[in-house]
């Protein structure tokens, strides 16, 4: 039977910095370093076979609703918050 190496793999990335710093400090809040929230995100890879989340395309619905949202000009303004609760 073949010996298991204990030796480890080093990922290189580059990431945005301020992504980076982001997500360590949520990191920091729920106790984990960036290597462990690494290493469970593969791990989860690995038992779904997949990414442990659902990825997909957006419709051209959401497409649309995106641009709408990306262009201030065709957002609606309220005056306060009682008027804006008074429309929905």
């Amino acid at each position: 039977m073949p010996r298991q190496s204990t030796k480890t793999l080093m990922i290189h990335a580059r990431i945005d910095p301020k992504l980076k710093k982001s997500a360590e400090s949520i990191f920091s809040e729920i106790g984990i370093s960036t290597t462990e929230a690494i290493r469970l995100f593969l791990k989860q890879v690995e038992l779904h076979k997949g990414l442990p989340f659902p990825v997909a395309i957006p419709n051209e619905q959401t497409i649309a609703a995106m641009a709408e949202e990306n262009n201030p000009a065709t957002l609606k303004r309220y005056r306060s918050f009682r008027e804006l609760r008074d429309r929905i």
